[in-house]
């Protein structure tokens, strides 16, 4: 019946669908095709007679064949209009077996109480083609963009390695300018130091000896004396000032080569308070134990005197008249302990964290003589010895310098 109905009205239909550039199929409710325009059967290879009357599985793949009759049973049963296969790839098989996708629309309609499905079918392989094309692309020039944005990447990582070196190439610069300009500073405050340090008691051992020649009877020895002992003090201020420069030349230069000996630590004590006295101001007198058991110490026994003399000649020259100067040695297992404490002026609280700096001189001790050297060179010996130095002071009450040195001997 369906058959004859659209064999009887084929004219109708061709009217209507062969001017269609879409493919037009027309089943039954048993899937056998029972029309197709020109379009479907261009699409799909096959004449009329070859198509009309066959079943609609000959145009689907063989991997859709199995569930495509439930999905058709279903459509059927809840007919409505709507898009084939949405959501999924649709394929159609040619006749030579060569598939390609396409795009369908179902339309169910009735006929006399029979129902009828049109199928409006598109070939996109065009579409696909050109989506896969533009896929590719898009794959293509992402792989472009992260080429290009880890080269920009690279480049910008090269641009801050080189700004990075030329910020410490000029850090380097300027750190060489400012230590050059320092330098020159030192140089020059060097030069000023030693030409004041020197010229002042020149001046004292001119002025004293010419006033000690005219001094020539029995009865004026005591003013001769005093003139002498001006002399020695003056005399003995410079080779001081002479031995600091040339421990700080050889340490400038690494030219200190430390003597370990053995040696009797009372015969250097005593030594060195001998030739301390020589310098105390009127009152001054130094404090310590000459009655000490002896002690054995293994350690640069020059460098030691230079030390601990730089120390009781600081407390002498920063403390008052009639004060005292305490010299304490505290010997230990391992180790020596000495302590040099006065009552002089003090260092002040600001000034404190400079004290071991080369040519630093406290703000209330620039009127007194000195070279802003000794501490510096103390701590410099003391630290290459294997000890340590520290102080404690206040200012206007004294200051408290220990030294504690290692003694390898013991």
């Amino acid at each position: 019946m369906a058959i004859e109905f659209f064999r009887e009205n084929e004219q109708i239909f061709d009217t209507l669908f062969e001017a269609a550039s879409e493919g037009v199929i027309v089943v039954d409710n048993q899937q056998i095709i029972i029309s197709a325009n020109k379009a479907a059967l261009s699409m799909f290879g096959y004449n009329k007679e070859e198509l009309l009357g066959a079943n609609l599985n000959i145009l689907i793949p063989m991997r859709y064949k199995a569930n495509h009759h439930e999905h058709f049973d279903k459509f059927m049963a809840h007919s409505e209009k709507r898009q084939m296969g949405h959501g999924r790839d649709l394929f159609g098989v040619k006749k030579n077996g060569t598939q390609f996708p396409v795009e369908a629309g179902l339309n169910p309609f009735e006929v006399d109480g029979e129902r009828f499905v049109m199928s409006l079918i598109v070939d996109i392989t065009v579409r696909k083609e050109n989506q896969q094309r533009i896929r590719e692309l898009n794959a293509e020039l992402e792989d472009k963009i992260k080429i290009r944005t880890q080269e920009l990447r690279n480049t910008v990582n090269d641009l801050e390695t080189e700004i990075t070196k030329r910020k410490e190439a000029e850090k380097r610069i300027k750190l060489a300018l400012k230590q050059e300009k320092e330098l020159n500073e030192l140089k020059t405050k060097f030069l000023s130091l030693v030409s004041h340090e020197f010229k002042t008691p020149l001046s004292g051992i001119l002025t004293s000896a010419t006033l000690a020649e005219k001094y020539t009877t029995t009865d004026q020895q005591e003013k001769r004396t005093k003139h002498l002992s001006t002399i020695k003090n003056k005399v003995h201020y410079l080779n001081n000032i002479l031995n600091d420069f040339l421990s700080l030349e050889r340490l400038e230069s690494g030219n200190v080569n430390y003597k370990y000996t053995t040696f009797s630590l009372n015969k250097l004590v005593n030594d060195l308070i001998y030739n301390a006295n020589v310098t105390l101001k009127f009152g001054q007198e130094i404090e310590y134990d000459n009655e000490m058991e002896d002690v054995v110490l293994y350690q640069d026994e020059k460098i030691l005197e230079l030390i601990l003399s730089n120390l009781i000649g600081n407390s002498i020259k920063y403390s008052p008249e009639d004060s005292t100067i305490f010299f304490r040695i505290f010997p230990k297992t391992n180790k020596v302990i000495f302590e040099v404490e006065d009552q002089g002026m003090g260092i002040p609280e600001k000034d404190q964290k400079h004290i071991f700096e080369r040519y630093f001189r406290a703000e209330n001790a620039l009127l007194n003589q000195g070279t802003g050297i000794g501490l510096n060179i103390v701590k410099v010996h003391v630290e290459n010895m294997g000890g340590t130095i520290s102080f404690q002071s206040i200012e206007n009450k004294g200051t408290k310098f220990t030294v504690t040195l290692p003694n390898q001997n013991r």
